[in-house]
């Protein structure tokens, strides 16, 4: 199974609060962060809301 690894590249200040509670589902809160997430429908539905704000690279599982 493929999963996406997601890095904050753009801080949360002055972001909507929407836009940051996506992140915190995600697990994001500091620039440079990242997190390796399974790719579900849910998880890229977060990642479109806030794809300004990030950048995703698709990984290998393993």
């Amino acid at each position: 199974m493929m999963m996406l690894k997601v890095t904050l590249k753009r801080s949360r200040i002055g972001s909507k609060p929407v836009h940051r509670a996506n992140l915190d589902g995600l697990g994001l809160r500091r620039p440079n962060q990242f997190r390796v997430l399974e790719n579900t429908p849910a998880i890229r539905g977060m990642i479109k809301k806030v794809i300004h704000m990030v950048e995703v690279e698709e990984v290998e599982n393993g």
